[in-house]
C-alpha cells in the first residue's frame, strides 16, 4: 500500500516533468515568478538596466539605442546636420527643377509633395495621370522640342499630381511613362505614338504654360481643368494663315539672296522661286507624297530661276539665287534638336533626329542637283569658285539677318509677342559672326560656333525670363548662320564633274550646320552655370552621363 506522502508528491501532469519546472526542495531567489514570454524575450531589458522615463520604450523604433553616444557615435550614424537634401525652390523654372530630379539616382529622389489638392483622399486615378502626362509630351516632342525637356514635362506633370517613381522614356516616335506603387505593387506603363510631327511655337508655349501652371503650388488645376485646356490647345488654329507663311518663305530667301551679295534683281528671284516651291511642296503634300518629295520639289523653283537669270544674260549672280532658295529649306530646326539631344545622352532619339535630317538633305541636293544638271547642259555658264569673293556691306548684311530671323519666326508659328525679340537676336548672331569673320579673321566654322552660342545663351536668358521654352527665341535666330552658299557651291562642282572640291564644300557645309547646333547647346549649358539651379548649393548640377566610354 502507497504512503499518503508518496501520493502527495506523485505528478498529477506531463506538465509537472517540463525541463523549466523548478525542484522540489529549491527555494528560488526571485521575489515572484515572471511570465515565460518576458524572461525569454530577446527584446527585454535586463535585469539592473532601466530605460529613461523621458524616452520612449527600447523596443520602440524611435528610441535611441541605449548604448549610444552623441559624442562618441560611430560614423555609420546619420550626422546631426542631417543628410544633404535637394532644395526644389519655388523660384527657378520647372524645367531645373525637373531636369535636377531626373539626373538623381531614383533612391535618391525626395518623396513628391502634390502640387494639386484633391477632395478624395485617394487622389486622382493613375491611368488618367499617365494619359495626360503622355498627351502633353506628345505635342512637346511632336513640336520639335528637345527629348530632356520632354521628359522633364512628363516627370513635373506626374510629380504634381502625387505619382513617385515615375520614369518617362522619349524616343523619336514613342512616348512611355511606367509608375511603380511602392516596392511591392506590380508597375503601371502607359505609351504613345507620335505618328505626325508639325512646327507650330504658339502650340509649344500654351505647353509650356500649362505644365507650369500644373506645377505651381499656387495654383489649382484639376484633371479634368487640365484636359479641358489641352482639348483647347489642340483645336487652336495656327496664328498666321497660309499665303502669310508662303510669303514669308519668299521674304527668308529674299533676304538670303541679299545677304550673300544679292541686290533688288536677286532678292526678288529667290522671293519667286521660294514661293513658287513652297506651294508645289503643299500641292505634293496634299497628294500625300512622303515629306522627302516635297523637299526634293521645292528645291527644284529657285535653281531653275537661276539657271534662268544666266542662260538670260541678266547682271545678277545666279549663285546668291539659288542660296536664297536653300535658306528655306535647310532643317536648321531639326539638326539643332538631334545634336542635342546627343549631347545630353538621348543617343537614339539623336540618331533618329539627324537621319531625319539626312533625308531632308539629300532631297534638296537632288532636286537642285537636277536643274543644276540640266542647267550645264543648256549652256549656263556657272562658276563654282565665285564663293570665294566675299561682299562685305555690313549695313545691308544686318538688316536682312534681321528679315530672314522676322521671316523664319513668321514660319515656325511663333507668339506675336516673341518675334520682335527672336528678330533682335538674330541680328546679334550676324553682328557677331561678321566681326570675328570679315573684320577678325577668324574661320568662318569658329566665327559661327561662338556667334551660335551667343543666340543659345540669348535665348535661353530669353525663356527663363518667360519661363517659356527657349525654341522660340534661338530656332529663328541661327537662320542667318545656316550654310546656304556652301550647300550651293558643294552641289555645282559636283554638277560640274568636280567631285573633289563638291565633296569639299559640302564637308564645310556640314562643319558649319555642326558648329551651330553645338554652340547653340553650349550657351544654353553656359547660361545654367550662371543661373540659381535647384541642388546646385548641396550635391552639386548633375550631368546627364557619368561615363568613360567604357
Amino acid at each position: 500500500m502507497a504512503h499518503p506522502e508518496a501520493e502527495d508528491r506523485k505528478p498529477q501532469s506531463d506538465e509537472a516533468r517540463s525541463a523549466f519546472t523548478q525542484p522540489i526542495g529549491v527555494v528560488s531567489q526571485a521575489p515572484a515568478a515572471e511570465d515565460e514570454s518576458q524572461t525569454t524575450s530577446e527584446f527585454a531589458i535586463p535585469d539592473g538596466l532601466a530605460a529613461p522615463a523621458t524616452q520612449e520604450p527600447e523596443g520602440s523604433a524611435f528610441s535611441t539605442p541605449s548604448a549610444y553616444s552623441a559624442r562618441h557615435s560611430i560614423p555609420t550614424f546619420t550626422p546631426p546636420s542631417g543628410i544633404p537634401m535637394v532644395r526644389l525652390t519655388k523660384e527657378a523654372p520647372w524645367q531645373d527643377r525637373m531636369r535636377t530630379m531626373l539626373r538623381m539616382p531614383v533612391a535618391e529622389r525626395p518623396a513628391p509633395e502634390p502640387v494639386q489638392k484633391h477632395d478624395d483622399d485617394s487622389g486622382p486615378a493613375v491611368p488618367r495621370v499617365l494619359d495626360l502626362t503622355l498627351r502633353i509630351g506628345e505635342l512637346l516632342l511632336a513640336g520639335g522640342e528637345g527629348a530632356e525637356d520632354v521628359e522633364a514635362a512628363m516627370f513635373a506633370v506626374c510629380r504634381s499630381y502625387g505619382l513617385d517613381r515615375c520614369e518617362p522614356t522619349v524616343t523619336f516616335t514613342q512616348l512611355s511613362i511606367t509608375h511603380q506603387p511602392s516596392l511591392v505593387d506590380d508597375p503601371v506603363t502607359a505609351s504613345r505614338i507620335v505618328r505626325r510631327r508639325g512646327t507650330d511655337y504658339t502650340r509649344l508655349a500654351a505647353v509650356f504654360q500649362l505644365v507650369d501652371d500644373i506645377s505651381d503650388p499656387e495654383t489649382e488645376i484639376s484633371l479634368e481643368e487640365a484636359y479641358r485646356r489641352l482639348a483647347e490647345i489642340r483645336r487652336n488654329r495656327h496664328p498666321y494663315p497660309g499665303w502669310v507663311l508662303t510669303a514669308a518663305g519668299g521674304l527668308l530667301a529674299g533676304a538670303a539672296s541679299v545677304l550673300v551679295g544679292g541686290g533688288f534683281i536677286v532678292f526678288v528671284a529667290a522671293a519667286l522661286g521660294a514661293m513658287l516651291g513652297d506651294r508645289l511642296a503643299w500641292l505634293c503634300a496634299g497628294r500625300g507624297l512622303p515629306e522627302f518629295y516635297q523637299f526634293v520639289v521645292a528645291a527644284m523653283p529657285p535653281a531653275a530661276i537661276g539657271i534662268a537669270l544666266t542662260l538670260a544674260h541678266v547682271p545678277a549672280p545666279a549663285s546668291a539665287v539659288v542660296t536664297g532658295g536653300l535658306f528655306a529649306l535647310l532643317p536648321g530646326r531639326a539638326l539643332v534638336a538631334g545634336v542635342q539631344d546627343g549631347l545630353t545622352g538621348y543617343y537614339i532619339t539623336a540618331s533618329a533626329r539627324l537621319l531625319e535630317v539626312l533625308y531632308l538633305f539629300v532631297g534638296i541636293v537632288t532636286g537642285v542637283l537636277v536643274v543644276l544638271y540640266f542647267g550645264v547642259k543648256f549652256g549656263a555658264k556657272l562658276n563654282p569658285d565665285a564663293a570665294l569673293l566675299t561682299v562685305e556691306r555690313p549695313v545691308w548684311q544686318i538688316a536682312a539677318s534681321m528679315v530672314l530671323s522676322l521671316a523664319f519666326a513668321v514660319l515656325l508659328q511663333q507668339e506675336r509677342s516673341t518675334v520682335l525679340l527672336v528678330t533682335l537676336n538674330g541680328g546679334v548672331a550676324w553682328v557677331v559672326y561678321g566681326a570675328l569673320h570679315y573684320a577678325g579673321g577668324l574661320s568662318p566654322v569658329a566665327s559661327t560656333a561662338i556667334a551660335a552660342g551667343l543666340v543659345g545663351l540669348f535665348g535661353q536668358l530669353l525663356s527663363r525670363y518667360r519661363f517659356a521654352s527657349a525654341l522660340p527665341y534661338t530656332t529663328a535666330a541661327i537662320g542667318p548662320l545656316l550654310p546656304g552658299s556652301a550647300t550651293y557651291f558643294g552641289l555645282l562642282a559636283i554638277a560640274q564633274n568636280n567631285v573633289d572640291k563638291g565633296m569639299v564644300s559640302l564637308t564645310k557645309a556640314a562643319a558649319l550646320a555642326m558648329a551651330i547646333a553645338i554652340g547653340v547647346n553650349l550657351g544654353s549649358e553656359i547660361s545654367r552655370l550662371f543661373l540659381r539651379v535647384p541642388g546646385a548649393t548641396a550635391a552639386g548640377r548633375r550631368a546627364a552621363k557619368r561615363t568613360r566610354g567604357f
